[in-house]
């Protein structure tokens, strides 16, 4: 992983529950970032494919990822920056982690843990461990504001995050003229 020279720090877009569709604006926002990581509700290959265009991307599986989308991992761990980064879809929320979760933390020690499902944009702590949710980037669901956010990991090992709105949920593509 990269440094960015400019800023002097590693940048990891974050993204979950596109369901199917990514939306362009968000392939400009993660222009540049070093790293990309979909925690799962993916929904094509096709979205997968556009986001490993803009950067290296890790995923995992989420409950409706299917045909060769079921071959990807429930969990993942990398190091970027020198932090130890996990991904898993359903895991629940900070205040009540799922047992998955919980044994994912005590197992690996991740710096920070990035989940989906919930559709819920959330930042917590778990057992040390910093929580994000970004939300849900795609068009399906009951969540209002589409949303994704940008990990920051500086030179000195520290975490700062910009959450990304898209727009409402029920944002449609533009229709051709």
């Amino acid at each position: 992983m990269e440094t960015d020279r400019r800023t002097n720090r590693t940048t990891i877009g974050l993204i979950s529950d596109t369901h199917g569709w990514l939306d362009p604006e968000l392939v400009d926002v993660f222009e540049g970032v070093d790293h990309i990581i979909h925690a799962g509700d993916i929904g094509s290959v096709e979205v997968l494919d556009d986001l490993r265009k803009v950067a290296p991307t890790t995923a995992v599986r989420g409950n409706i990822d299917g045909g060769e989308l079921r071959f990807l991992p429930l969990e993942e761990i990398l190091e970027v920056a020198g932090k130890r980064i996990a991904a898993l879809h359903i895991a629940g929320s900070p205040k009540r982690p799922r047992k998955a979760a919980r044994q994912l933390i005590r197992r690996e020690r991740p710096d920070a843990l990035i989940v989906g499902h919930s559709h819920i944009f959330v930042v917590g702590r778990v057992q040390g461990t910093l929580w994000i949710n970004p939300g849900a980037a795609g068009r399906q669901g009951f969540h209002h504001q589409r949303t994704a956010a940008l990990l920051h990991v500086d030179s000195e090992g520290e975490f700062a995050m910009d959450r990304v709105l898209l727009g409402p949920r029920s944002k449609q593509a533009p229709h051709p003229p």
